[in-house]
């Protein structure tokens, strides 16, 4: 398979085993790992029982299994079950996600923060 092609998987597929490449579009069913430096897109209809590590996912379907990406697109009739490890996510309104998510990445500098905090006189935060 050549890196560079985006491969699709049709509605009337139904695909086991291992998929690696840069983009991928599912519109039938997978079952497997999915491996892919660019973009996953899964359409209405579709179902994956999948490992998957992208940069970036857009479910429109139903996923279960683990899911690793940069940046995640849940849509209105996306389905996730499983779970979710993204630097940023959006969840249209009608979507469902069950299981754990982990949103954001690691802390760019263990430093202090670059404002300082206000805090009211006293030194105590009001609550």
């Amino acid at each position: 398979m050549n890196a560079d092609k985006s491969t699709l998987i049709d509605a009337q597929a139904d695909v086991e085993g291992k998929l690696r490449g840069k983009d991928a579009q599912i519109l039938g069913r997978f079952q497997g790992e999915i491996a892919l430096t660019g973009r996953l897109l899964m359409g209405e209809g579709s179902k994956a029982q999948a490992t998957v590590t992208a940069d970036a996912a857009e479910i429109g379907g139903e996923f279960k299994g683990e899911l690793k990406v940069r940046s995640l697109v849940l849509l209105e009739k996306g389905r996730i079950e499983g779970s979710v490890e993204a630097q940023s996510i959006a969840v249209r309104e009608g979507a469902q996600l069950n299981g754990s998510v982990n949103v954001g990445g690691p802390p760019r500098h263990a430093a202090a923060p670059s404002a300082p905090i206000s805090r009211p006189a006293g030194g105590m935060l009001a609550g």
